[in-house]
């Protein structure tokens, strides 16, 4: 039987997901090329042996929380708790790390954050009218989401310093007086995934105001925020949350391993009924998780809560290592792209103060075709920004990522792009 791919959902020919994919084939078939494209962690950081160990420290303190043998057994390979086992160590971690202190019961365990993505946005747009509002560049993950699901994103253009709390009150205007419901504001404060943007402790006070106007939450995800240059970090939006305006979604995939695959919301807001019963968010949104993944594999959350048993619940003192090298990177990234591409005319580029990512802006464009010219003539890989933009935007302008490669292939990589972009431009 055939099947007719029109006939197939919208998401399934997405072109943001088209596109990705198209990345990963150039990748693959050019493997020798230096790859400033992939945004993963650096893989030398992992050891399969800590799997077992971590597993073992949290059966160990399962037993030291006087939990029997039996209990033990079924929480690390029975059907567990929907919305997870290691919430109430999460909580710990959040107040010791991000002076953000919830009860555990506000918290899901995710099958990873995007799992967490998809379950906070089909909760929250209940019909067609209901929209989310998205930091435009943004990360394709929760733009692919919104479309698996069929909700609507409507971008909120990002300036160099990042997203502007007036832009947002504009743009949930407008979307008012189209007769649709903004419901919710997705950003990433922390060095943002595309534009490597973090924004200043006044603007996201501004944008919690702006957000309380607008009668809009706040979707924070925050991936990069332990990544930073200064050693002083940001306050989280949630931290700096007094009406329980902002849903924060939390990932162990940079500051443990992705291949754990386990993510986290933190959703306090209280949810009313008709008859005056009061839950937390978190609580209605297990129906959804129950449906999707039944609960977060309770192995890969004992491998997560025996790291932070470990670490005093602390992933910033955790990953010392880890921050150090990342910190590195994105220096000797900055320092390449000064040193190689200084000297091209129209070339300019931004200078972001923690986390994976940097932008150049290009005199040519920054599309598919180049990308692959890029990989088979000079043996480099980039992202075009274009990928990030739900409208149009983007074309000559390229994401570097300096977290998976070594420092050495940092600068050669840089310099093997000055050469691309020399001949890009000479054959224009």
């Amino acid at each position: 039987m055939d099947i007719i791919r029109e006939q197939l959902h919208a998401s399934v020919s997405d072109p943001v997901s088209s596109s990705m994919n198209f990345l990963n084939e150039v990748a693959e078939r050019f493997p020798s090329a230096i790859s400033l494209a992939a945004g993963r962690p650096f893989s030398a950081f992992f050891d399969p042996d800590d799997i077992t160990k971590y597993i073992s420290l949290y059966r160990q303190h399962l037993a030291d929380s006087g939990q029997s043998p039996e209990s033990i057994r079924d929480a690390l390979m029975q059907y567990g708790r929907t919305n997870g086992q290691i919430h109430g160590i999460i909580a710990q971690l959040l107040a010791t790390d991000e002076n953000v202190h919830v009860a555990p019961e506000a918290i899901a365990v995710t099958a990873g954050c995007q799992e967490a993505m998809v379950i906070v946005l089909r909760g929250l747009c209940a019909g067609p009218e209901d929209v989310l509002l998205a930091a435009s560049p943004c990360y394709v993950g929760i733009t692919g989401a919104a479309r698996l699901l069929g909700i609507e994103v409507v971008p909120v253009p990002e300036g160099s310093g990042g997203l502007d709390p007036a832009e947002v009150t504009r743009v949930a205007a407008e979307v008012r007086r189209a007769g649709k419901r903004p419901k919710a504001l997705y950003m990433v404060p922390n060095f943002s995934n595309p534009s490597g943007v973090s924004l200043p402790v006044a603007t996201r006070q501004a944008l919690l105001d702006a957000a309380a106007e607008a009668g809009l939450l706040i979707l924070e995800d925050d991936p990069y925020g332990l990544f930073g240059l200064s050693a002083d970090p940001a306050p989280s939006l949630k931290s700096l949350d007094t009406d329980r305006r902002v849903i924060y979604l939390g990932s162990f995939a940079k500051s443990v391993f992705p291949g754990a695959r386990v993510g986290f919301l933190v959703a306090d807001q209280q949810v009313v009924d008709s008859a005056g019963r009061r839950t937390t968010l978190a609580a209605e949104l297990s129906a959804i998780k129950s449906m999707l993944t039944v609960n977060t594999s309770p192995i890969s959350q004992a491998v997560i809560g025996g790291f932070l048993v470990e670490s005093g619940y602390s992933l910033r003192a955790a990953n010392a290592d880890k921050i150090a090298f990342y910190q590195q990177n994105l220096r000797t990234l900055l320092s390449a792209l000064d040193t190689h591409l200084g000297a091209i005319p129209g070339v300019s580029w931004n200078v972001p103060d923690g986390g994976f990512f940097a932008v150049v802006d290009v005199p040519v464009r920054a599309d598919e075709a180049f990308l692959e010219r890029s990989a088979s003539k000079h043996g480099v890989l980039w992202t075009p920004m274009s990928f990030f933009y739900t409208d149009g935007g983007g074309s000559s302008s390229l994401r570097l990522s300096c977290s998976w490669p070594r420092p050495e292939e940092i600068t050669e990589g840089v310099r093997r792009l000055a050469q691309s972009l020399v001949d890009e431009m000479r054959d224009v």
